[in-house]
């Protein structure tokens, strides 16, 4: 993957702009960087290799040279889609399961930002926002996905098991360029749907561990000392994107956004 091959798959999608890095700290923080600048709407950076990768509770994010496919996206939100940036997230995730569907994978989405395949991660979600004034200027999406065997960090730093999709495939990957390419082209789809039910419907037909017991803790995958994670079999979701669980008394929680980490109840 370089810069000559992505300007060469990308031709056919109407995106603002594209920065190419062999190698960067985070793709994020450089994408936060031109959205507070001149970039335009569907800007994109992409690198080769992060070494300072970055997804939600301040995790690492493991991405070695030709490996995985790491990018951020910068949207600039039109006065219609504002209402519901709350989705922005579940269109990502839609985004990356709808190319994983092309090659005949099964994904799951794990409320409220990961990808998985055959129950294993396979790719996460970083929204951060710009803000002008108490006004969202534009949101910066970033998006790793583990295409290479080799883009899977070792057994002692995972939180949750984790795959590729040349693991699932159980064969070569699709290029990371083509692969991309699908991703963007789904999410220019499903944006102009953003505020659709049928985007909601698509995302909660699409959650993992939908109708099972689940575990909900707050701030990070281990619950504080002396502190009960919240427990109820997971439902669906609201119409913010927000979780909705069944409680042991039969009552609804709702789950909002935030540092929070889903698991399976064992």
């Amino acid at each position: 993957m370089n810069e000559k091959s992505l300007n060469k798959s990308l031709s056919k999608l109407n995106i603002g702009g594209l920065r190419y890095f062999d190698s960067i700290g985070s793709t994020n923080d450089e994408a936060l960087a031109w959205a507070a600048g001149n970039a335009k709407d569907l800007s994109i950076v992409v690198a080769d290799e992060q070494t300072q990768g970055r997804g939600r509770l301040n995790r690492k994010w493991f991405t070695p040279k030709g490996s995985a496919l790491a990018f951020s996206l910068i949207l600039r939100p039109s006065a219609a889609l504002r209402p519901h940036l709350s989705r922005t997230v579940g269109l990502a995730a839609l985004s990356i399961a709808e190319a994983c569907l092309k090659y005949g994978l099964a994904p799951r989405i794990k409320w409220p930002n990961d990808i998985l395949l055959d129950g294993k991660k396979t790719a996460g979600i970083l929204v951060e926002t710009v803000w002008t004034g108490a006004d969202v200027d534009s949101l910066v999406i970033g998006m790793g996905i583990n295409v290479h065997r080799i883009s899977v960090p070792p057994a002692e730093l995972l939180q949750f098991p984790a795959t590729s999709l040349e693991a699932e495939l159980g064969e070569q990957p699709p290029r990371r360029e083509d692969f991309l390419f699908d991703i963007l082209s789904a999410f220019i789809s499903w944006r102009e749907r953003m505020g659709t039910d049928e985007l909601m419907q698509a995302w909660e037909q699409r959650l993992a561990f939908r109708g099972e017991q689940v575990q909900v803790y707050a701030g990070g995958d281990i619950a504080p000392e002396g502190e009960t994670p919240l427990t109820g079999e997971l439902i669906g979701l609201e119409a913010d994107g927000s979780l909705r669980l069944r409680n042991a008394d039969g009552k609804s929680v709702i789950v909002r956004f935030g540092d929070v980490s889903l698991r399976p109840t064992a």
